[in-house]
């Protein structure tokens, strides 16, 4: 057991948590057992095979995290933080005039938000991909702890903040006025595989920002990759209001816990 990294503790760590709340057990053991074997296989086989092979185990662990969580869907929401937050959303959406200055191009940047909202899902892959591009696969460890806490403590606080979306529960109110075909895509997407446990936080939100403050800080030889990729958070956190996949309590919280995160990774 003294062989595992940091990032495959923290999975653990955070299966195990979530069977004690109490949740699923299953992910726990199905978990460690995975990751057991890899580590057991790279000290007594195909070093190189393994090795690479636990570089990319945990993002797939992650998307199982991510799923686990639908079990704490309530069966009777009551969604008072829901009616307050939407009403932060239409003074940032409709008085401000944040909805009207998205949309003052026609479909140009209401497409573009979509696409990075859709993108969301490749971030932690590119993060790895960029390490091995730059030929520093050695700290794959340490970006995929910063990236994977910052995602994982959004997903832990799920079941504390029961909540649905608002483009499901205030469904046709303060939607986007310009319907493109990424939309309806994303709309497929969350529709048939997302979560409908919590939005709070936007795991989305911090993890694109735990992505971009784990580049910066483990490669700064190259800073625009963690440059490019908080740009790109910020583009995700305006893409995740305007669209109604969150609410801006969301994205505050979501950001909040990359910084927790961030703060977490501070002398390692």
């Amino acid at each position: 057991m003294k062989a595992l990294r940091s990032s495959e503790w923290l999975l653990i760590g955070y299966f195990a948590y979530v069977a004690l709340i109490p949740g699923p057990r299953l992910p726990l053991f199905i978990a460690a057992g995975i990751i057991g074997l890899l580590a057991f296989g790279e000290a007594r086989g195909n070093r190189e095979f393994f090795s690479i092979a636990r570089d990319w185990l945990p993002l797939a662990l992650t998307l199982m995290a991510y799923r686990e969580m639908d079990f704490f869907t309530p069966l009777s929401p009551e969604h008072k933080l829901e009616f307050q937050w939407v009403q932060w959303d239409r003074t940032l959406l409709h008085d401000w005039g944040v909805q009207r200055a998205i949309e003052s191009l026609g479909a140009v940047i209401p497409s573009y938000l979509e696409l990075c909202y859709l993108l969301v899902y490749a971030v932690g892959p590119f993060t790895v991909a960029v390490l091995y591009l730059a030929r520093h696969r050695e700290r794959v460890n340490r970006v995929l702890f910063l990236y994977l806490l910052g995602t994982l403590l959004a997903y832990a606080m799920f079941p504390f903040f029961l909540s649905q979306p608002p483009r499901t529960l205030f469904a046709n109110q303060d939607v986007p006025a310009v319907m493109t075909a990424l939309r309806r895509f994303n709309l497929w997407i969350v529709n048939g595989y997302g979560i409908h446990s919590s939005v709070f936080p936007s795991a989305h939100v911090s993890s694109a920002f735990s992505a971009g403050w784990a580049l910066l800080k483990y490669l700064p030889e190259r800073k625009r990759y963690g440059r490019g990729m908080l740009i790109y958070a910020v583009s995700v956190a305006i893409a995740t209001v305007y669209g109604r996949y969150h609410y801006a309590a969301d994205v505050v919280a979501g950001f909040a816990v990359s910084l927790i995160a961030l703060a977490a990774n501070k002398r390692k």
